[in-house]
């Protein structure tokens, strides 16, 4: 088995594509049991849609066809527009690839914080919809840590830019508060109106509040709103639109996070403030827009939009970036002889296998003659020991072997000497026959065997 991923970013697409395949990867677990791969994890954020799977060496590209497939049933793609737009990564690119991710040094804000949540918000409901399949629990877990590193051991960290905080640094710019004293006055009199429950709408208000605002009202379309602020301050408006529209009148500063199918047109939003005498600020973090993005051409209206803060997205110091690749380099090794390491397992458990059950034939005979006497398990005792003795220093070169990629030479001897066929083969191996007096099977014996 063989883990390889099919990436889409804004370093390649125009967000509406990205939000397109964003739409479109929701199909992916239900299809994934007809697609030919093992298992799935899907990263979807306001940048990216990138799905980590997992399937036969020789089935690789066919499992590549079943995701296009179900990721474009769900998009309004065709089929060959989604095949296009993800690159496909092998195992040791794709681990590569995730750790930067993770980092944060792949995102439109270098050293973006948010991005280390959703990867592990990414594995989590895998976990839940079960498409997470072992090899891909390792490589995600692998990844979460190696952003702590990051986010722990470099200047990356303590910066602690992101999306949201660029966003709102735009914001200040645009109404030309250039000193922290009324960038703080602006926050703390603003009435701000945030759309949507999602993670970014937490990381919004965690910020705001950070900058000093303290009138924020939440409004969600699918009714979560008073549950989000009970959790994190603000307050709920009501599902009513009368409610809603009020708000949008009275505000500031409009922020849209939720992602959802219906966008604000700038008719809409002129007539709802129609009374409104002040300037508005709009920011409109959901990938697939909550406002049109003609709201930006209104007078006194500023539009603030992912494009705008990958645009406008401050360079990290070489130094820090410098050092966090490094990190992510010790990590990628680290990971690639974990899973060489793995890969030597099922050449020594196939040797056990061939050695144990030449021992439980000379045990069978042993009985035959002997019966289930002390003396038959005294022998069995002694030969257990010594066979578990002479397959400690094979057990060792394998795994020395495999950390070295020299694995193939052990397999060859394997088969050269015992007739063991790698690991992998077709042959499914020869059934160890059942073994031991049943008077004496208990928990031990079977520990002792296995």
């Amino acid at each position: 088995m063989t883990v390889f991923s099919l990436v889409a970013s804004h370093q390649h697409l125009d967000l509406d594509t990205v939000a397109r395949l964003s739409a479109g990867a929701t199909g992916v677990g239900p299809a994934l049991p007809g697609s030919g791969a093992a298992g799935a994890v899907v990263l979807a954020t306001c940048n990216r849609v990138e799905i980590y799977a997992e399937a036969d060496e020789s089935g690789v590209e066919a499992a590549r066809e079943g995701l296009v497939a179900a990721v474009a049933a769900h998009s309004s793609l065709p089929d060959e527009a989604v095949r296009s737009a993800f690159r496909v990564l092998d195992s040791e690119a794709t681990a590569r690839h995730l750790f930067e991710v993770g980092a944060g040094l792949d995102s439109a804000v270098v050293g973006e914080r948010e991005i280390a949540g959703q990867v592990r918000r990414a594995l989590s409901m895998a976990r839940e919809s079960g498409t997470a399949s072992g090899s891909l629990v390792r490589l995600f877990e692998f990844a979460t840590r190696t952003a702590k590193d990051v986010g722990s051991h470099t200047a990356l960290g303590a910066a602690g830019r992101s999306v949201v905080s660029v966003a709102l640094d735009l914001a200040e710019e645009l109404r030309g508060l250039t000193d922290a004293a009324a960038q703080r006055d602006f926050w703390a009199g603003a009435t701000i109106l945030l759309i949507g429950t999602g993670a970014y709408a937490g990381t919004t208000l965690a910020q705001l509040a950070d900058r000093g605002a303290t009138t924020v009202g939440v409004h969600s379309a699918s009714g979560r709103a008073e549950q989000f602020v009970a959790d994190r301050g603000g307050w709920a408006l009501a599902l009513g639109g009368e409610a809603v529209a009020g708000a949008v009148a009275e505000a500031d500063v409009i922020i849209g996070s939720s992602g959802g199918e219906r966008q604000i047109s700038p008719e809409r939003l002129q007539e709802l403030r129609e009374d409104a005498d002040r300037p508005l600020t709009v920011v409109d973090l959901a990938l697939s827009r909550d406002f049109d993005p003609a709201v930006g051409d209104l007078p006194g209206v500023d539009l603030i939009t992912l494009e705008s803060v990958r645009l406008a997205a401050p360079e990290q110091a070489r130094a820090a970036v410098a050092e966090a690749r490094v990190l992510v380099d010790g990590a990628v090794a680290e990971y690639r002889d974990a899973q060489r390491g793995r890969s030597a397992d099922a050449s020594i458990k196939a040797l056990r296998r061939h050695t144990l059950a030449a021992l439980d034939r000379e045990m069978e005979r042993v009985r035959a003659r002997h019966g289930c006497t002390a003396a038959a398990e005294e022998v069995e005792f002694a030969l257990r020991r010594m066979v578990n003795q002479l397959l400690h220093e094979p057990s060792v070169r394998a795994k020395r072997l495999a950390a070295e990629g020299r694995l193939d030479r052990y397999e060859d001897g394997l088969e050269a000497v015992f007739g063991i066929e790698p690991p992998g083969s077709t042959s499914s191996p020869a059934e160890r026959p059942d073994a031991g007096c049943p008077a004496h099977e208990d928990e031990a014996g079977t520990a002792r065997i296995a």
